[in-house]
């Protein structure tokens, strides 16, 4: 049986002004696939994570979501992103940002939810403290409950390991190698490609606003740059 194609890129183009982030862009990330996206500072990541979450409309080309057009109100369920910056309400604590969003996402029995999400990224010992009072790394991991608190089928990091000590590493790896288990497309961003390498079944880098392949860990397949990309 085919692997269904959760996210797929094609000729992406995002220009501000005259200046040209993104140039032709091929991306695919099918189900039970961790794509790495890494790049300098200024590279575009960000920008192109947001373009694959609808957030952000390109200049040309178009984004899929299973087949259909990013952005389309009926798939929202189904994407989950966690931000560079986190748009955690500051003054509410982390379990009643998760509360918040899982009303948003109209889930029965929201401080259910919360309450689960809470415990399975570690987040019990400071769930109930301001977020403003929490530690930039406590903040991230409760930004990706956030991301995750509606069970997407397709999940998008910007930079998540920023801010993560050792021990919330550790915990960040382990969850996506979770989400891949339970067939979850996931691509995010970093700056560590030796880390990723380990990470993802398959490590991108965007260069002068053009991807190129860094390495892959899986057996070859339709998951990655599409053949129409120069590498």
């Amino acid at each position: 049986m085919d692997v269904p194609i959760a996210l797929e890129a094609t000729d992406l183009t995002r220009r501000f002004g005259r200046r040209l982030v993104l140039c032709n862009l091929n991306l695919e990330v099918p189900g039970g696939r961790c794509v790495a996206l890494g790049g300098a500072n200024g590279s575009g990541k960000t920008t192109l994570l947001r373009c694959l979450a609808g957030a952000l409309k390109p200049t040309a080309g178009q984004v899929r979501w299973f087949g259909q057009p990013a952005g389309t109100a009926a798939l929202r369920h189904l994407v989950g992103l966690a931000a560079h910056e986190s748009f955690l309400y500051p003054h509410l604590s982390a379990r009643e940002n998760l509360r918040f969003a899982a009303r948003m996402h109209a889930l029965a029995g929201p401080s259910r939810h919360a309450d689960a999400m809470v415990d399975q990224v570690g987040l019990a010992r400071h769930a109930d403290l301001p977020v403003a009072q929490l530690s930039k790394g406590l903040r991230q991991r409760a930004a990706v409950a956030r991301a995750l608190i509606h069970d997407p089928m397709l999940v998008l990091l910007d930079e998540p390991f920023a801010g993560l000590d050792a021990e919330g590493a550790a915990w960040l790896a382990g969850l996506l190698a979770r989400l891949r288990e339970r067939e979850r497309a996931v691509c995010f961003s970093t700056h560590d490609l030796p880390s990723a390498r380990r990470l993802a079944d398959r490590v991108v880098s965007l260069e002068d606003g053009r991807l190129r392949e860094v390495g892959r860990l899986g057996p070859p397949a339709s998951d990655g740059l599409s053949g129409r990309q120069a590498a």
